[in-house]
Order: structure tokens, then sequence, then C-alpha cells
């Protein structure tokens, strides 16, 4: 007992450890860090070192909310919700923690005192390659709402040791380099290397009888690999919850075979250590396109099998008895951020029938209670199907699993439809054809209490045609949840002039309920306010144009309208429609310089995947278009054209101010939402849209006189599709496209190589022009024109631009976690005291 009262007392005294936010407490920690944890004084300090040591103090401040926040979860055994995804692009850490924390003055003056810029020390914070783009990016703005608004929750994902990869722009190509984002350490993360889970792969299963008499299943001589847990907390704003990050590192279960070892061959003493950690090594790009690879499937198993692990053992901590698994869907539920991690429900199965010892039907019952899935795409061919022969040989037991649940469930289907075969065909989690593929998504639907939709559009296509039969069979399954952001990283961190604006004019309770902007509606007829809404925009705007001037060389007018299309580079996302309309007003400044037109600027920026020789050869046209229009002397100031290279968060967050129109120009149907279209209009930028993803809802909130609409609707795309599209005959009838292709094609753009871009056209007349880039060019070109005239009227634009932001407040994460939790997880906040 005394050994036991001397060990509370020791806890007594840690607990009573706290953090003051005074400048002078706050600038001691600093120093504490620069001498007692990096080892540096004031002469071999550098100012990464000044940024690892604020990020300290940062991370000292969140530690005592961390730690408290998980204790009371145990204590008031809440129900949690775990988000798997793949991805997490949660940007720098420094400004966003600061912000919830509600420390920015302090630290800022801390830094002050010490000798340093607390905006410039945030630019040494490397952006972590821990995602692609929309899928990651909505992910961790997910995670900020779920701790601002106090639900029990985790995010787990892959601890990737390289990004998606570093975009240079050399002579107009792209040039992929690695990301290596932990090159420096990071200083927001701490391991656990008391969390260690085996994870299996390949062997094979053998069947026995056990002693009642049942059939049951081992995975036996299988190659293991260890997931060694990595931390990061997510604070909530000006609250006491932080949540946790879990990312999983793949480590070898032995560090290297001493048989080759002892006979002097290094080399393979170590191979397999190195292959197996390659699980972890690199986030594989997103191209839309799903492309059956190994690597990819272990690690989407890998870091399943870990969570799943580290699930049920947080669970046992509370249940112990093997009984109370019958409650495990009311503690837990598990988001499924698309089919990457639909392996979860086989992985569940085999852990409650193999290792549990559940009968098949509790299992499955326990299962479909558990997992809630969103998917995120409309486009077919981006749906992840495996090969049975690959999964055979990966993980064969959960292949064995997939077709029990397929075999039972066709059968539920056969009785429910009468044995429809089309039906059968179209449901089955087995895909017939040359080579046998598992349909991952079916898999997910089927698994799953809950499918939702990213948009109502988005919904609605999956509900009338890409999933119709599931639909018939469980019209109660489906849901929308159009996605949101955080208005605190996409606004009040990312915008401090404009934040400061309207905080001082309708308080800052916007930042915590961001229907709040709604009080900014009257101000759109105040001409003082319009002003002072349009100096922060130029403001902004100066600042980006010096940043092209430095980094660029280009000199870009201030004045001018900066039209921006920031988003990863696909063919379905028209960039091309872009760049070809630049062309055509190219044109028209070369056959009267002199004529009077609005300046425009047209800003791009967005990573192609590697191997998608398209999406590559739209951005060296890009380019290209950029080098001859930007020194042409007779375009003067009229016309630029600038590529942004290696777009990340932390760019975003520059470029985003500054702009004016918003470009989601994406073939109607084709885009799931987006999101990159709500954080524009947060900024106070307009739209030019095609009717798609989400852009329909945001067109309804703004209202349609403050967003630019042009193109075909998803409907009239479809119909125009099935009755036989003609691309040429929108080329032969348009004069002013016709000529803007047969620059590019003849090579004026590229006198280097004639036939560069001959490519792009081929696809555009000759290979059918899959997203009806000419079918839609007049009426974008008609709204572009729509455009320039309103942008001449910078008091109605202002005006506009302000109804814009107003209007945004429905397009908030906290709103979208909100009904997730009330539709779908049935979880309740839990307030955390200190």
């Amino acid at each position: 007992m005394a050994e036991k009262h001397k060990k509370n007392d020791k806890l007594d005294i840690l607990n009573e450890c706290t953090i003051s936010t005074e400048v002078d407490a706050i600038m001691t920690s600093f120093l504490h860090h620069m001498k007692y944890t990096l080892g540096k004084d004031e002469y071999t300090a550098t100012k990464r070192d000044c940024y690892k040591c604020i990020s300290y103090v940062a991370r000292d401040h969140l530690i005592d909310k961390w730690l408290n926040t998980q204790q009371t979860y145990y204590e008031k055994d809440a129900k949690r919700v775990y988000y798997l995804s793949l991805e997490f692009l949660i940007g720098r850490s420094l400004g966003n923690t600061l912000v919830n924390l509600d420390i920015e003055e302090p630290v800022a003056e801390a830094l002050a005192k010490t000798g340093y810029d607390l905006e410039e020390i945030k630019k040494y914070e490397w952006d972590p390659g821990l995602g692609n783009g929309g899928l990651g990016r909505l992910a961790a703005c997910f995670l900020d709402s779920l701790a601002s608004l106090e639900i029990p929750s985790y995010g787990y994902g892959i601890r990737y040791e390289y990004g998606i990869f570093f975009q240079r722009i050399r002579n107009g190509y792209q040039l992929e380099t690695p990301d290596n984002w932990l090159r420096y350490g990071n200083p927001w993360e701490i391991e656990r290397p008391e969390y260690l889970y085996i994870v299996k792969f390949y062997g094979n299963v053998k069947q026995y009888t056990n002693g009642a008499g049942t059939l049951r299943h081992e995975w036996v001589n299988t190659q293991d690999v260890v997931a060694v847990a990595y931390d990061t907390p997510i604070p909530g704003y000006k609250n006491n919850t932080v949540l946790n990050m879990r990312l999983w590192s793949a480590k070898s279960s032995r560090e290297f075979e001493l048989g080759y070892f002892q006979h002097g061959d290094y080399e393979s003493a170590v191979a397999d250590k190195v292959q197996t950690e390659t699980i972890s090594k690199v986030l594989y790009p997103n191209d839309n396109i799903f492309e059956g690879k190994e690597l990819r499937l272990k690690q989407e198993y890998f870091f399943v099998s870990a969570t799943l692990q580290d699930i049920i053992r947080r669970y046992k901590k509370n249940h112990p008895e093997r009984a109370d698994f019958n409650n495990f869907s009311d503690k837990v539920a598990i988001q499924l951020n698309d089919t990457h991690p639909a392996i979860a429900i086989a992985e569940l199965m085999r852990i409650l029938v193999d290792e549990e010892c559940f009968g098949w039907e509790k299992a499955w019952d326990i299962t479909t209670a558990t997992f809630c899935y969103t998917n995120h795409t409309i486009m077919p061919e981006a749906l992840e199907r495996w090969t049975v022969s690959l999964l055979e040989r990966v993980l064969p037991r959960h292949l064995e699993i997939i077709y029990e649940i397929n075999s039972r469930f066709l059968k539920m289907v056969g009785e429910r439809f009468n044995g429809d075969v089309n039906k059968l065909r179209n449901m089955s989690l087995v895909e017939e054809g040359d080579e046998k593929r598992i349909r991952m998504a079916n898999l997910a639907i089927v698994g799953s209490h809950s499918v939702n939709g990213v948009s109502a559009l988005h919904t609605e296509i999956l509900k009338d045609s890409l999933f119709s039969d599931f639909n018939a069979l469980w019209p109660k399954k489906f849901n929308n949840k159009t996605n949101g952001i955080t208005q605190r990283r996409w606004l009040r961190l990312c915008n401090p002039a404009l934040s400061a604006l309207i905080s001082e004019s309708i308080g800052e309770k916007w930042v915590r309920d961001l229907t709040e902007l709604k009080k900014l509606i009257p101000l759109a007829e105040d001409s003082a306010f319009l002003e002072k809404w349009r100096e922060v925009k130029w403001s902004n705007k100066l600042s980006l144009a010096k940043c092209f001037e430095d980094h660029n060389r280009v000199n870009v007018n201030v004045d001018s309208l900066f039209d921006c299309q920031f988003k990863r580079i696909h063919e379905y996302k028209r960039q091309l429609l872009n760049i070809i309309h630049v062309v055509t007003l190219y044109n028209r400044l070369k056959e009267n310089p002199a004529m009077d037109m609005v300046p425009r600027s047209v800003i791009f920026a967005g990573k192609a995947a590697p191997g998608y020789f398209m999406a590559k050869l739209i951005i060296k046209l890009i380019n290209s278009v950029a080098q001859k229009v930007n020194f042409d002397p007779d375009i003067k100031d009229k016309l630029r054209v600038i590529f942004v290279e290696n777009y990340s968060v932390s760019i975003a967050e520059t470029l985003l101010p500054a702009a004016d129109l918003s470009e989601q120009i994406s073939t109607a149907g084709t885009e799931a939402s987006g999101t990159g279209n709500m954080k524009f209009a947060l900024n106070g930028a307009l739209t030019i849209g095609t009717l798609d993803g989400a852009n329909i809802e945001i067109q309804k909130e703004v209202g349609k006189n403050n967003f630019f609409a042009f193109g075909l609707t998803d409907k009239q795309a479809e119909s125009l599709k099935n009755s036989g599209y003609n691309p040429r005959a929108y080329y032969d009838n348009n004069p002013v496209l016709k000529q803007a292709l047969d620059m590019i094609d003849s090579g004026y753009f590229s006198p280097e190589n004639h036939d560069l871009f001959k490519p792009i056209v081929d696809s555009l007349l000759n290979q059918g022009d899959r997203f009806l880039l000419l079918a839609d060019f007049a009426s974008y070109e008609k709204t572009q024109q729509q455009v320039s005239e309103v942008y001449k009227n910078q008091a109605l634009w202002s005006k506009r631009s302000v109804l814009n932001v107003a209007n945004t407040g429905f397009f908030s994460s906290d709103r979208t976690i909100m009904e997730y939790v009330k539709d779908i997880w049935d979880a309740k906040a839990v307030h955390i005291k200190i």
C-alpha cells in the first residue's frame, strides 16, 4: 500500500505541472527548449531551430489537455468515432495550433523579445507529406471539427516517410523529386513504441475442427510486419479537447536475418528489413484511375489491421469480458474514408470469427453495425477492384471471408429480386471476366450500415446510377453529407486581414459558428465597408504579386482580375478548357493590342500524377502558353499566365486570399464534391463553374446572381454522350475555338517541337473529347465575358464578394460533422474539464 501511495504522490506532483500562457513564461520555455532539447545557444541556433522550439512550446500547451481528453473518454466510457483514411493532408501545424489555443499574440510577443518574427518562423515548417489532395484535406478538416465540437474520436492512417513528390517546373515540364518531409524531424509527433502490433501477409489458411466439432480457420506461415504508432495532437478551438491522430509506421519484425549476416552476406541480411519497411515509405499519387498494385494493397491492409487491433485493445480496456463484444457497435463507430480501408470489413470478421470465436451471424451483425462508408468518386475506373489472384496470395484468409460474405449476400439478393441475373451480376462482390476481381466499393456497401455521398448531386448519382441496385435493396442506407471546410484554417488563419475586418464588423463568433457570417449581408450595401473590403483584397493581391515577381520573375498587374484554378491536374477538372480560353484572349489582344479589356492574371496550381501523360502534357501547355503571353510586348500587363509549382496546403493558404475568380469547371457529373470551391468562396472569390458537385449547393446558398454558372448539366452531358457526341461539329462552327486549337496543334506554342501538343488536340477532335470541353466552350467563353463586365464595376463586384462570404456558413465542416454525429454515428460530445 505504501508503494502504491508513494506512486500516486509522484503522479499527483506530475499532474500539478502546468503551462503558463504569459509572455515571459513562453519566452522562458522557448529558451529552455533551445538549450536543453536542441542543445543550441545564441551562436549556433538557426531559424529552423527557432521553429522547432516554438513548436515544442506550443505542444507543451497541448499535453495536459491531450492526456486529460484521453483519460476522460475512458472514465466516461464514451462512444468513440474512428476515422480511417489513407491520407491526412493536415498542412502546417504551428499556426493552426496557436489559433486554436488562442495564444498567437503572446507567442508572437515572446518571439519578438528574442529577436524573431513569428510569421517568418512559420515558414520553416515543412508541409507533412500525408496526402494527395481533396480526400486527405477533407480528413484533416474533419479532425479539426471533431476536436472543436468535442466529439470523442481518433484519426488513423499511415506515417509516410516520403510524400507524393516535390513538384519542380523545368522548361515548362513537371519534374518529380522526393518529398522528404521528415528530413528535419517532426516536433508535433510522439512515437509510441509501447503500441506495437503484428500485421500478417501471405501464408496459407489451415482448417481444423475444434473439440466442440466446429470448423475453425487459422492463418499460418505468414510474413509479419510490425506497426509502430506515432501520435499527433489535434486541438479543438478554444476548448480543452485535444484529439489524437495516430499514424502507423512499418518496421521489420526482425532487424535482419542472422543466417545471412553470419555468412558475410550483409546486403541480404538487411534486404528483408528494407523491403518490409517500404510499406510506409511513400504515398501513392492519386490520379483517379485505379491500378491495383501489391504495395498499395499492403499499405491498406497494414494500417487497417494495426488500427483494428488498437481499437479492440482500447475497447477491451473498458470491456474486459468477451461477452461485452455484444456492445461493440454501441461504443465504436468506424468511418471508412473511401474504399481504401474497406478491407477492414473482412479483417474485423476474421478477428471476430477466427480469434474471438463468434459465430458468423453474430460477427456479421457486429461488423455491419460498426462500419460506415463514404464514397468519394463517381467514375467507375477510379473504384478499387483487386484481382482475386493478388488477394489470394497476399491476404488468403480475407479472400475466403469475402467469398463467404458474397455467397450469403447473393442468396439474399436472389430471394429479394427473384433471381434477377443482371442484379446478381451488378451487385456481386466478385467481378467476372478474364481475371476475376473483388469490388471493394461493393464490399464497403454490403458491410456498412450507412453509405454517404459528399454532395447532393453526387449522392443522387450514386443512388440513381452507380449503385442503383444497392439503393433499391437498401434505400435507407444511402444518405448525403455535403463536404465542408474548417473556417479556423481556411479563413481565420490563412486570411488574417479579412478575418480582422469581419471580426471588427460582426464579432468573433463566426470562428466557432460559421453561420454568423450572415450578419455581413447588410454590410454589402455599406459603401464604407465595401471600400475596406476592397483594400484587404488589394493588399492580399499585392503580396501575391510580389511573390510572383520574386519566384516566377513575372510582373503581375495588381489591379487585374486574379483568375484562379488550384487543384490536381486531371482531364475531368478541365484545366485545358481554361488555358484554351487564355489562348482566345491572347489572340484578341494580338489582333487589337489597344482594345479595352479587363486585365486578367490567370493562375494555375496543381500536381499531375507521375504516370499521367496527358495531365503532365497539359502542365507543359500551360507553361508554354505562359511563356508566349507573358513576354509578348503587345500584351503589356493586360494578360498574364502563372503556374505555381508544388501546390500544397501552405501554398493554398497564400494564394486563396488573393483570388478574385474561382474556376470550378469540371464536366457536370464527374466531381463528387470539391472543397476548393468552398475555400475560394469563403475568402471572397466569385465562382465561375458548372453545375457539378457542391457547386450546385454553393450557387443555391450564395444566390444565382452571385455565381457565374455555365455549361451542360449532368443530365444534359449524359444525354449528349448517349446521342452520339461529335466534337468536330463544335470545332468547325466556332472560329475562335478553331483558331486556338489550330495554334496549339501546329506548334505555335512549342516552336522547338511542332508536334508536342498534337496528342491534346487529338484527344479532343479524334478521340471523342470524353469530358466535353468543346461542347461547353462557347458557354464558358460567354460567361467569362460576363465576369469581365461585372469586374469593371468594382462596387458591384465587392458587393457580390461580401455576399459570397456571408452565405458560406453551410460549408463549415462543423456542420458536416454534426450531420454525421446525428444521422450516422450516434455519438455524443464529451466536455473536457481541466
